[in-house]
């Protein structure tokens, strides 16, 4: 029998639908599959809470990104938000659960933690009979990603999966597939023929600068640094949806336009990650994702306090990034790396070695073929979970 396949994903950021429309075509790829879905949870939401989810978090991004990153660790304890946070969803999204029992799907996948939720719940009540599975969008795991009942959690490394081993979960409902991204990244490309068609010099080191697509990272400061480098560089700047951005950085470059490429939301991130060096910008999940499997060493710069700092520990220990405290140094840094080219060499193989450019096929691949009983997390369960985590804090505390 060909399954129906229901993903959600909430618009709080990009990376979240972005993983969810890379699973939507490998999911319409698939022979055993008659029909898939991807949609956005928060779409069958009232105003308010679409606003609460998608657009304050991208106000505290500008304005209190210390607040975001307290909160991160706050909440990360299991089960401590799960009451009232599954209160506050079910009275906000009544048309969302009468769109997926509508839909009535074999299988299940969220790569948000809110529609997870919804689901599990209704998968506990006998009100839905499908599959359900999460797909973690960030290296690391955060609590607000538990659910009380699920089939199976995908994750980018082997490290998450250690993790949710410790607080209890089974290792055979924990598989590590990386995080979902466009197979296009991982298509190889000539690079000097790309360079050629973007009107780039074929052999000079190019850098790739993002503001993210809701273009709110400081795109026109990483620049105006960038125009203080003693290597001969040509750049590519994408400032996303944000017109201001994209005029603030243009401003910037005017004395300079032959070595900077200027470009507001583009669907073409395969084609400039590909041809270029370095990537300097935020180490959102997706976004590193992609980058390591176009073999896209990183200069990470203002990271969002929380997931993105821990996003930035892994690359830096696995060797694939460097990291700028401070935007004065990244001239400094960049130029550092440029002068070692071996250096420059050995991070990009490392970049390649941590991809894991079919993640969306594994998931995928796993799902279609799975055949296992929904697991239930009890009460004493998500007692041990809690004191598992509780424990882990104290030896952090000493």
């Amino acid at each position: 029998m060909k399954k129906r396949v229901l993903i959600m994903s909430t618009s709080a950021g990009t990376g979240h639908v972005r993983a969810g429309d890379a699973l939507t075509k490998v999911f319409r790829e698939h022979p055993q599959v008659s029909e898939v879905k991807h949609s956005d949870a928060l779409h069958f939401t009232n105003k308010l809470f679409r606003d609460f989810y998608s657009k304050l978090y991208t106000r505290l991004v500008q304005t209190a990104p210390d607040f975001l990153g307290w909160w991160y660790k706050q909440s990360d304890e299991p089960w401590r938000t799960d009451g009232m946070r599954l209160m506050l969803d079910r009275l906000n999204t009544g048309p969302l659960v009468k769109f997926i029992r509508r839909f009535d799907p074999h299988i299940t996948v969220c790569t948000h933690f809110m529609p997870a939720g919804i689901i599990s719940d209704l998968i506990a009540k006998k009100l839905l009979d499908a599959h359900l599975s999460i797909v973690v969008t960030d290296f690391d795991f955060h609590a607000m990603w538990l659910s009380r009942m699920f089939h199976r959690y995908f994750v980018a490394i082997d490290e998450t999966r250690a993790h949710l081993e410790a607080l209890g979960l089974p290792s055979e409902r924990i598989t590590v597939s990386g995080i979902p991204i466009d197979p296009e990244f991982a298509t190889p490309v000539d690079r000097v023929a790309l360079r050629a068609e973007y009107r780039l010099h074929p052999t000079r080191p190019t850098l790739l600068v993002s503001a993210g697509a809701l273009g709110v990272g400081p795109a026109e400061f990483v620049v105006d640094r960038l125009k203080h480098l003693r290597n001969r560089t040509q750049t590519i700047v994408v400032c996303g949806r944000s017109t201001e951005a994209k005029e603030r950085v243009e401003r910037v470059v005017a004395d300079q336009p032959a070595n900077f490429r200027v470009f507001g939301y583009t669907e073409r991130m395969p084609d400039l990650m590909k041809m270029s060096d370095l990537f300097i910008g935020k180490p959102g999940g997706l976004t590193s994702s992609e980058a390591l499997a176009c073999g896209l060493p990183m200069v990470i710069v203002n990271p969002i306090p929380g997931q993105e700092e821990r996003n930035s520990d892994h690359l830096l220990e696995d060797g694939v990034a460097i990291k700028c405290n401070e935007m004065t140094t990244i001239p400094f840094k960049v130029d550092s790396l440029l002068d070692d080219p071996l250096r420059l060499e050995q991070m990009r193989r490392q970049a390649y070695a941590f991809s894991r450019p079919h993640a969306a096929r594994t998931i995928v691949q796993t799902l279609v073929a799975d055949d296992i009983t929904p697991l239930t997390v009890t009460d004493d369960d998500a007692e041990a979970m809690t004191l598992a985590a509780s424990r882990e804090r104290d030896l952090k505390v000493r």
